[in-house]
């Protein structure tokens, strides 16, 4: 497969993004023998804007698991509404998937699937083992997005942009914190109650890119997204939060101040979810072995990042 493809524009990844990120996917690749695989996804996830990052997930069970995570890259591809035979396709066991399936290798070179509403081409960027599921993170190197409305799937059922979002339940809160990392230390704020805590934000209908591009302003001091370090449920308050590791440069911050990075010093952190993670940081920034939690606020898995 090739390396890398056209320049990618992040306003038009931005808004691709925005549209699609519902949709029902197929995940494709090609094996060791040139063989195109797949599978149907009805998620995946925005990871960076710059590098242009994303993230789709494997069942650990999966037949196909060694072929995805030993590639050099996967492509993403969001079915149309009209698609539905496609999705049951890839999503049925079957000795040759794409033998009723027209496609074309992309610019990266993965299957790239007739008529779909948008697609993305990706070089592998990490592996990462997560519980029963593995994580794909690839670099996107090229993508196209048409105005083929797309397919989505809720609670076993297919669903069409006709639809609307008033018809449907409405999820929980995406929470985003942002741990800006120092010279050894970390910012903290005041949370109002006599404690501390991290800057945090919701996420609208802006977007996770773009709610934590203008959490990191907010703060004041100069520092860049960095890479998902805890996803976790709060069960009790229907909230999920999605932690980013965020590399800063220290500055007079907006509010709060800079503090050194150690068990010690995140003491008056209120939240114990939240300072359970810093704690965590503080051990592995002292061997730079960092690791993703998944799981509840109260209990779940650290998994070691594997680089490629």
């Amino acid at each position: 497969m090739n390396a890398e493809g056209p320049a990618i524009d992040p306003r038009a990844l931005r808004d691709a993004f925005g549209c699609f990120m519902t949709g029902v996917t197929v995940v494709t690749t090609l094996d060791s023998a040139g063989k195109p695989l797949g599978f149907t996804a009805n998620s995946f996830s925005s990871v960076s804007l710059d590098p242009p990052l994303l993230l789709v997930s494997i069942a650990n069970s999966s037949a196909n698991l060694t072929a995805f995570a030993a590639g050099q890259g996967f492509a993403v591809n969001i079915l149309a509404e009209g698609q539905k035979d496609v999705s049951g396709t890839f999503a049925r066991p079957s000795e040759d998937r794409f033998a009723q399936t027209y496609w074309r290798r992309g610019p990266i070179g993965s299957p790239l699937i007739a008529g779909v509403s948008a697609w993305f081409d990706c070089a592998m960027e990490q592996v990462v083992s997560a519980g029963d599921h593995t994580i794909l993170i690839g670099r996107i190197g090229a993508m196209e997005a048409t105005p083929a409305p797309g397919l989505g799937y809720y609670r076993g059922a297919y669903v069409t942009p006709a639809q609307t979002a008033a018809q449907l339940p409405t999820g929980p809160d995406v929470v985003l914190t942002a741990i800006l990392q120092a010279d050894g230390q970390v910012l903290l704020m005041d949370d109002g109650h006599g404690g501390l805590t991290l800057p945090m934000a919701r996420v609208g209908k802006e977007g996770v890119q773009s709610a934590l591009a203008g959490l990191l302003a907010a703060t004041g001091v100069p520092a860049e997204p960095g890479s998902i370090y805890a996803v976790y449920e709060d069960v009790a308050l229907a909230q999920q939060h999605i932690a980013f590791r965020c590399p800063a440069t220290i500055g007079k911050p907006a509010k709060g101040g800079f503090v050194e990075l150690s068990a010690e010093s995140v003491s008056d952190v209120t939240d114990p979810a939240m300072r359970i993670m810093l704690e965590r940081l503080a051990d592995e920034s002292r061997i730079g072995n960092y690791g993703v939690y998944v799981g509840t606020h109260e209990q779940g898995r650290v998994t070691r990042i594997r680089e490629r």
